[in-house]
């Protein structure tokens, strides 16, 4: 079993404090794990189209901006048989050990609309702060999915920078 996934990072800015959604993951027989947006990405289905729809079935959200949306380069038109779409993701992943083989992208995003209270196969959806999402990973790393695990610690990594 292989499969690809687009996930986001979806940030705001509160009196100069970043926040990002995140949800638990609230599939039947599994875990609850702490998750970034994001899931599978449907056969033959753009990466933003997934993108931006996975984020609405889980979270309510509508992404109004992608970071990177602008090197999106997709060949749409030229061969109507075969079309591929190219763009700058804030970072990809691969799982190398694990019961599911996949990989991702990761996109920082900006949303609007209202978080729902419970979206597909995801509850407590919320806004957190870089600094408390720091806090939670360092104290326990294991409570978070097990692919988002690597995802939020190079995104810390990526804003510590800034």
């Amino acid at each position: 079993m292989f499969f690809v996934n687009s996930r986001a990072i979806i940030e705001r800015d509160i009196n100069n404090e970043i926040q990002i959604v995140i949800q638990i993951r609230n599939k039947p027989n599994e875990p609850l794990k702490i998750e970034l947006p994001g899931g599978r990405i449907e056969l033959f289905e753009s990466i933003i189209q997934a993108l931006r729809r996975e984020v609405r079935e889980e979270t309510g959200l509508e992404i109004t901006e992608i970071e990177g949306e602008d090197t999106k380069i997709d060949t749409t038109g030229i061969n109507p048989e075969f079309e591929v779409e190219c763009i700058k993701p804030f970072g990809a992943y691969q799982t190398i050990k694990g019961p599911i083989d996949s990989v991702g992208y990761y996109f920082r995003c900006k949303a609007e609309g209202e978080l729902l209270k419970t979206g597909d196969e995801t509850t407590e959806i919320r806004w957190i702060n870089i600094k408390e999402l720091s806090e939670l990973i360092k104290s326990n790393p294991l409570q978070f999915s097990n692919v988002d695990r690597a995802g939020i610690i190079y995104y810390l990594k990526q804003v510590e920078r800034t």
